[in-house]
């Protein structure tokens, strides 16, 4: 059973969908229960967009340390679970190795470096649950 709320021409009504089969749904309106026939169903797509955020760059404060400015920050591009960690801090990499592979949305993926440099810090490990956005590897 799901609860809906819902506004039509400023009027607000309760409807809580009982069951659904096939193209007939039993739902009760306002307290009244109504047996309404389905057209068509109307589905919306849930397919995340793949988005690798940048980091913000401060405007007024500067940068407290030089070297700061010359590290990139590698995000997760989809929630997903960690399966194989190819670095480790200290690491030297080059752009577009590989750094990691994790599992989201059932398929294997390959998270790379976006630039040259020394693994700097890693902050996942094999098993771990992640976030979109989530920061993973920071490269110097």
């Amino acid at each position: 059973m799901k609860n809906y709320k819902f506004s039509i021409n400023g009027h607000t009504y309760d409807v809580l969908v009982k069951s659904v089969e096939d193209n007939l749904a039993q739902v009760e309106v306002n307290g009244t229960p109504y047996e309404v026939t389905l057209e068509k169903e109307v589905k919306t797509t849930k397919t995340p967009k793949l988005v690798r955020a940048k980091t913000p760059q401060p405007t007024a404060a500067p940068k407290p340390l030089a070297s700061n400015a010359s590290i990139s920050k590698i995000d997760a591009p989809l929630p997903g679970i960690i399966l194989d960690l190819l670095v480790k801090e200290g690491d030297v990499v080059k752009k577009e190795d590989t750094l990691l592979i994790m599992e989201a949305m059932k398929m294997e993926n390959k998270v790379l470096a976006e630039k040259g440099g020394t693994i700097k810090s890693i902050k996942i490990k094999v098993g771990d649950n992640v976030l979109q956005g989530q920061l993973l590897i920071e490269i110097e």
